[in-house]
Protein backbone atom coordinates (compact mmCIF):
# COMPACT_ATOMS: atom_id res chain seq x y z
CA UNK A 1 0.00 0.00 0.00
CA UNK A 2 2.75 2.48 0.95
CA UNK A 3 4.76 1.58 -2.13
CA UNK A 4 1.75 2.29 -4.37
CA UNK A 5 1.20 5.62 -2.65
CA UNK A 6 4.85 6.58 -3.10
CA UNK A 7 4.73 5.59 -6.77
CA UNK A 8 1.56 7.62 -7.29
CA UNK A 9 3.08 10.69 -5.65
CA UNK A 10 6.23 10.31 -7.77
CA UNK A 11 4.19 10.16 -10.97
CA UNK A 12 2.15 13.17 -9.90
CA UNK A 13 5.34 15.13 -9.22
CA UNK A 14 6.74 14.20 -12.63
CA UNK A 15 3.49 15.20 -14.32
CA UNK A 16 3.71 18.65 -12.68
CA UNK A 17 7.14 19.10 -14.28
CA UNK A 18 5.92 18.00 -17.71
CA UNK A 19 5.39 20.18 -20.74
CA UNK A 20 2.77 22.90 -20.77
CA UNK A 21 0.66 23.98 -23.73
CA UNK A 22 2.25 26.26 -26.32
CA UNK A 23 -0.14 29.05 -25.28
CA UNK A 24 0.89 28.75 -21.62
CA UNK A 25 4.57 28.67 -22.58
CA UNK A 26 4.17 31.77 -24.75
CA UNK A 27 2.60 33.69 -21.86
CA UNK A 28 5.35 32.57 -19.48
CA UNK A 29 8.17 33.32 -21.95
CA UNK A 30 6.95 36.74 -23.07
CA UNK A 31 8.33 38.47 -19.98
CA UNK A 32 11.67 36.72 -20.34
CA UNK A 33 11.89 38.05 -23.90
CA UNK A 34 11.01 41.58 -22.69
CA UNK A 35 13.84 41.40 -20.17
CA UNK A 36 16.24 40.24 -22.90
CA UNK A 37 15.41 43.45 -24.81
CA UNK A 38 16.52 45.69 -21.95
CA UNK A 39 16.58 46.20 -18.20
CA UNK A 40 13.34 47.01 -16.45
CA UNK A 41 12.95 48.94 -13.26
CA UNK A 42 10.90 51.04 -10.92
CA UNK A 43 11.70 54.08 -8.84
CA UNK A 44 9.53 55.12 -5.94
CA UNK A 45 9.61 58.24 -3.77
CA UNK A 46 7.24 59.04 -0.96
CA UNK A 47 6.65 61.00 2.20
CA UNK A 48 5.18 59.31 5.23
CA UNK A 49 2.61 60.83 7.58
CA UNK A 50 5.45 61.57 9.98
CA UNK A 51 7.19 63.71 7.33
CA UNK A 52 9.97 61.22 6.65
CA UNK A 53 10.95 60.72 3.04
CA UNK A 54 11.50 57.28 1.56
CA UNK A 55 12.82 56.07 -1.75
CA UNK A 56 13.15 52.73 -3.47
CA UNK A 57 14.78 51.46 -6.63
CA UNK A 58 14.18 48.08 -8.25
CA UNK A 59 16.11 47.14 -11.40
CA UNK A 60 16.06 43.78 -13.21
CA UNK A 61 18.86 42.93 -15.63
CA UNK A 62 19.08 39.42 -17.08
CA UNK A 63 21.99 37.41 -18.44
CA UNK A 64 20.12 37.27 -21.75
CA UNK A 65 20.35 41.07 -22.00
CA UNK A 66 23.96 41.20 -20.83
CA UNK A 67 24.86 38.50 -23.37
CA UNK A 68 23.19 40.46 -26.18
CA UNK A 69 20.73 37.65 -27.02
CA UNK A 70 17.97 38.43 -29.50
CA UNK A 71 14.65 38.59 -27.60
CA UNK A 72 12.95 36.55 -30.36
CA UNK A 73 15.56 33.78 -30.00
CA UNK A 74 15.10 33.84 -26.21
CA UNK A 75 11.33 33.57 -26.68
CA UNK A 76 11.57 30.72 -29.20
CA UNK A 77 13.99 28.70 -27.06
CA UNK A 78 11.95 29.27 -23.90
CA UNK A 79 8.66 28.19 -25.51
CA UNK A 80 10.29 25.09 -26.99
CA UNK A 81 11.90 24.20 -23.65
CA UNK A 82 8.61 24.52 -21.75
CA UNK A 83 6.21 22.97 -24.28
CA UNK A 84 8.36 20.79 -26.53
CA UNK A 85 6.94 22.67 -29.53
CA UNK A 86 7.84 25.86 -31.38
CA UNK A 87 5.82 29.03 -30.71
CA UNK A 88 2.55 29.42 -32.61
CA UNK A 89 3.72 32.79 -33.94
CA UNK A 90 6.82 35.01 -33.83
CA UNK A 91 7.44 37.20 -30.80
CA UNK A 92 7.30 40.38 -32.86
CA UNK A 93 3.76 39.58 -34.04
CA UNK A 94 2.33 40.00 -30.52
CA UNK A 95 0.49 43.35 -30.34
CA UNK A 96 1.83 43.99 -26.83
CA UNK A 97 5.45 43.65 -28.00
CA UNK A 98 7.12 47.02 -28.12
CA UNK A 99 10.73 45.70 -28.17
Amino acid sequence: MMRGLALGLSLLTLAACGPVTVEQAERQCFERARLAAGPRGEVGVGVGSDGRMSASVDVTVTSDYLGGRDPAAVFDACVYQKSGQPPSRPLYSFPEWKG
